[in-house]
């Protein structure tokens, strides 16, 4: 992968206090777990992340505790999710985002409104681009129309890199769409750097042109994810499509006691010793019996 920010990215939970405060130790914490377990780098205040869920001053905190990890961690990539209904708090985000360090963010399009055309995308993203994105940083549009209503057609896609090439990169593909990872490599090739966000898709979307992947699934199989993402490119089949098995399956869990996050934090406090963290309303913690019946799921995935 000649992109210089391809790779596994986990869509990183926001551990969060009983009392609803940030747990900035653990953030750290699950952010050096990560990258022990071959992340290339994480997504803070994703959807998984929870992020429209927190104010300003909040992601600002999370955004400058998560800096912490290249203490250890020196290459470990950043991204932030800084897209919100407002096109000046976006943009203020996102000259945070960078002006902290950040390698790049991602960008869900302005989600209140449905059915806005094209140009409306077209003047919010690229006055976001220009207001915010110094040389050299990296914007990813979001896609995942299921949870936003908006999505990214490839036309707007086009015109975007057509009119921002430095500097749009790309666009992260959560609609788990087959036939679009496919429609993505065709029109574009490597000129737009694709991150899947289907851990069932992975394969299919390297195969395709894509570059990496930023999943929810991360935060508990990023080594079956890296160990794919590397067999993609040493061209070893047979690992590829071992590990894309488990990922498939375990997906299949994922989906099975939605939404992610509160399941995801109940996962890692019973298989990887976290503290069992809280989720901001209107998520609700996952009932325990539900906890660990997912529990006993996840653990017969071989």
């Amino acid at each position: 992968m000649h992109q210089p920010l391809a790779g596994v990215y986990a869509a990183a939970l926001t551990p969060i206090n009983p009392d609803g405060t940030i747990a900035v130790g653990d953030l750290l914490r699950l952010l050096d777990y990560l990258a022990r377990r071959g992340c290339h780098g994480s997504l803070l205040l994703g959807t998984t992340g929870e992020g429209t869920s927190f104010a300003p001053d909040e992601r600002r905190a999370i955004f400058t505790a998560a800096l912490g990890v290249r203490q250890s961690h020196p290459e470990f990539r950043l991204l932030a999710g800084t897209g919100t209904p407002s096109l000046e708090e976006t943009i203020q985000l996102t000259r945070l985002a960078f002006d902290l360090g950040f390698d790049g963010v991602v960008v869900l399009p302005p989600y209140y409104y449905k059915k806005i055309p094209d140009e409306g995308l077209l003047a919010w993203y690229s006055q976001v681009i220009r207001r915010a994105v110094p040389t050299g940083g990296a914007l990813f549009g979001y896609h995942f129309p299921g949870i936003s209503g908006v999505g990214l057609s490839l036309e707007l896609l086009s015109r975007l890199k057509d009119a921002h090439p430095q500097v749009f990169a790309g666009i992260k593909d959560s609609s788990g769409d087959a036939e679009l990872a496919s429609q993505l490599g065709q029109r574009f090739g490597g000129d737009l750097l694709v991150l899947t966000g289907s851990d069932r898709l992975f394969s299919h979307a390297l195969q395709n042109g894509a570059g990496g992947c930023i999943t929810a699934l991360a935060n508990l199989y990023s080594p079956d994810l890296r160990r794919l993402w590397e067999a993609y490119q040493g061209g070893d089949a047979t690992v590829q499509a071992q590990a894309q098995e488990r990922l498939s399956a375990a997906r299949q869990v994922l989906e099975r006691y939605p939404p992610a996050p509160p399941l995801l934090k109940a996962m890692l406090a019973r298989l990887h010793g976290f503290p069992e963290w809280a989720v901001r309303p209107p998520l609700m913690p996952l009932p325990p019996p539900l906890a660990e019946q997912a529990t006993l799921e996840f653990s017969q995935i071989a």
